[in-house]
């Protein structure tokens, strides 16, 4: 990074502490002529006026960590308007989370519910218009020529061909591409179809950089070829300090995403899929504890009463514990009130011609091993609720795919539906709103793999929202 880049980021840097400052006074007059007090007087009478001072400068260094470990501050060039509001929107909502702790600690009454909404949307929608600003007048700037980057292409394949169109394609994000690196072979007359040109062959690679303006170098090599010419050219790169862009799906991965790892000092790749970032994760994990431990003590009442309409009806155990596939294959014990006769997992054998469920999932709509009392509970959802015990034990969550028992998953066929056990089960679903037994086992796998690839918090929220309908219509329920 030159010494421009590095005075542009500071300026931004501190023009994002002004855009805080500012949603700040805002909120502030907003709560004040809402109430018509000052609540800003009442903040600032806490103690003497070092300790307000001192207090304020902390609120703002931790906004300042928080925008950089959020990725404000890494080159946006190539990401997109969509990506740069996800961020904005995980640093406000994390900055809002500290001032609760820090109007917790230093009893800031003005710290208030509506306070902190307010101002996490003024926050939001300043710094969401700002860069949003700064990326069109960006855009601008570079489409006239100025703040270009340019960048050559190593590997001539179609995916280095495509990777190319993209780029030119957007003009505004200023990258002026030299042409591409490779050696002869014969799909070479295809980049020359396409209106692109071989500047220089690998040979030829470290000379052309002695000689020519090169920002950027974007690797698109087959794997063979990666494995021959990479080292040289991370060598050749490192000592002209050119930046390089590895494409990462170098296997030719559908859904995998990778992200950057280090180990005792050495530098990783690590592929995964869903989302896996640390902060929404364990965003749910708590969300899940919370809410689990709120609804077993809430409905504690309806748990003593199913337990005892179970005891009353049917001899045998009060729960039914059953062996589940967990994450990534691990085995649990999964808590359900039981609905059926104590054997009647043994009777399974004889029940197979009965099964109304394709793929290796058992199900019967009029199963005869359930018990009176026990057609209501399943109807109703009721014996799921123990489930509440294996999401506070971390076995569970309360949105995921179901978990299923080992005789179902030793039945499945194709490895692409075992990549639903890679994530943590939960008591509901897409399945589960989405017709439930009703529906394929195939289409059933498919809704499991969709919910992965699209996670989020605000998913989780709308699934948990549209179970209350389905579970008290009863659709597909067996």
């Amino acid at each position: 990074m030159n010494d421009r880049n590095r005075l542009l980021i500071s300026l931004l840097k501190l023009f994002d502490l002004f855009l805080v400052v500012l949603a700040f006074g805002l909120t502030t007059a907003l709560i004040v002529q809402e109430k018509q007090q000052s609540s800003l007087e009442q903040f600032l009478s806490m103690r003497t006026k070092v300790s307000n001072f001192v207090i304020f400068l902390m609120a703002l260094v931790i906004c300042h960590l928080v925008f950089y470990v959020c990725g404000l501050y890494r080159s946006m060039r190539l990401s997109s308007r969509k990506a740069e509001i996800v961020d904005i929107l995980k640093a406000t909502t994390l900055n809002i989370a500290c001032f609760v702790v820090l109007g917790w600690l230093f009893a800031i009454q003005m710290v208030t519910i509506p306070f902190l909404a307010i101002f996490w949307a003024l926050s939001t929608l300043i710094l969401c218009g700002a860069r949003m600003a700064i990326r069109l007048v960006a855009g601008r700037i570079r489409i006239h020529g100025k703040d270009l980057r340019y960048m050559l292409i190593l590997g001539t394949n179609p995916r280095a061909i495509e990777f190319a169109n993209r780029i030119l394609a957007r003009r505004d994000r200023g990258y002026r591409l030299l042409g591409f690196v490779d050696d002869d072979w014969p799909g070479l007359p295809g980049l020359a179809k396409a209106g692109f040109e071989v500047v220089s062959d690998y040979a030829g690679l470290a000379e052309y950089l002695r000689r020519n303006v090169v920002d950027e170098v974007a690797i698109y090599l087959p794997f063979g070829s990666f494995y021959r010419h990479s080292f040289e050219v991370a060598a050749l790169c490192e000592q002209h300090g050119i930046t390089m862009r590895y494409n990462s799906d170098i296997f030719g991965l559908k859904t995998a995403r990778w992200r950057a790892e280090e180990f005792d000092g050495d530098q990783y790749i690590a592929t995964y899929t869903g989302n896996n970032e640390v902060w929404p994760r364990t965003a749910k994990r708590l969300i899940d504890m919370a809410v689990s431990a709120s609804a077993l003590l809430a409905l504690s009442p309806i748990l003593i009463a199913v337990a005892i309409a179970i005891k009353m009806s049917s001899p045998g155990p009060l729960f039914f514990l059953q062996e589940r596939i967990g994450i990534n294959k691990r085995r649990f014990k999964i808590f359900k009130f039981r609905t059926m006769v104590p054997n009647a997992e043994r009777l399974i054998a004889n029940l197979e011609k009965q099964n109304e469920m394709s793929g290796p999932v058992f199900k019967i709509k009029n199963d005869p091993r359930i018990t009176p009392i026990g057609k209501f509970l399943r109807r109703s959802s009721l014996d799921e609720l123990p489930q509440l015990i294996n999401v506070l034990k971390g076995d569970m969550s309360l949105v995921g795919p179901r978990p299923l028992p080992v005789r179902d998953y030793e039945g499945f066929n194709e490895d692409w539906q075992r990549r639903r056990f890679s994530v943590k089960p939960g008591i509901t679903c897409l399945w589960q709103v989405g017709g439930r037994s009703g529906i394929s086992f195939n289409q059933w796998m498919l809704l499991d793999l969709q919910y992965m690839d699209e996670w989020s918090l605000w998913l989780d929220f709308k699934i948990l929202a549209k179970t209350v309908p389905a579970v008290l219509k009863g659709e597909g329920a067996a």
